[in-house]
């Protein structure tokens, strides 16, 4: 028969309420961390050569409106500094690269392989020219695509108009993913032209001919190195802001 007066705690059992209550603090601040931790490690921004591994499949994680803007604005980017804007005025669906990509191409892509060619076209302000874009998807890694820059040729037939047309290119491998970026210009109204102009040449201080005086030149740099800020703005990882360990209940 137990000899304890009501309201007497017995040391036995105030030990082991004591115990339990300190486990369970123990569990909860346990569980916590292990949270705060598989929050930082899923937030952690990765490794740049993963995050460039990554950015290979932009083409179909990417919403199309990110890869090409509706409407790309360059400030300072026409002859003798003008204002320039372009609008999208059409959108090639997804291609294959043997669709897409003339042989020359297709053979400077052999080393880093090549998984797919998104395009887009703008014309500007004025509606007189035009300027078809391609994002060219690989799978390769950042020294492939370095030794790539070399052998880019004339830039590939653009959306919306034939090889005929083509007045000034320009092409770029990109830093922050595997991928090139190029862009051809043209007039709105077909006429026919010469052998296509490299854009570089096309915007020298004091080049003449109808591109250069037309701008043509400016334009295919100016949308091809918007293009290629919003790849490296989706391929970028996002920042993390710092998140304090939470507290263990109590």
């Amino acid at each position: 028969m137990s000899t304890s007066t009501p309201g007497t705690r017995h040391p036995g059992r105030v030990a082991t309420a004591t115990l339990c209550a300190l486990i369970g603090t123990g569990l909860l601040a346990a569980g916590a961390t292990t949270a705060w931790s598989e929050h930082r490690a899923a937030h952690r921004p990765l490794p740049p050569d993963a995050a460039y591994r990554k950015a290979a499949s932009l083409w179909r994680s990417t919403p199309v409106d990110t890869l090409f803007p509706p409407v790309l604005d360059g400030q300072d980017t026409g002859p003798g500094g003008a204002d320039r804007s372009w609008t999208r005025t059409a959108l090639a669906p997804e291609a294959d690269c043997p669709a897409a990509l003339t042989a020359d191409w297709r053979a400077a892509l052999d080393a880093t392989g090549c998984t797919r060619v998104l395009r887009a076209t703008y014309t500007d302000a004025t509606r007189s020219t035009l300027v078809t874009v391609g994002l060219v998807f690989t799978p390769a890694t950042a020294p492939a695509m370095d030794a790539l820059r070399a052998r880019l040729t004339t830039a590939p037939a653009a959306y919306a108009y034939v090889d005929s047309r083509r007045a000034a290119w320009t092409a770029t491998v990109t830093a922050q993913a595997p991928a090139v970026v190029y862009a051809v210009s043209a007039f709105a109204d077909g006429r026919a032209m010469d052998a296509p102009v490299p854009a570089e040449e096309a915007t020298r201080e004091g080049a003449t001919g109808v591109v250069a005086e037309a701008g043509l030149g400016h334009a295919a740099k100016a949308v091809a190195a918007r293009v290629e800020r919003t790849l490296a703005t989706a391929a970028a990882p996002p920042a993390t802001p710092h998140t304090p360990a939470p507290e263990p209940r109590r």
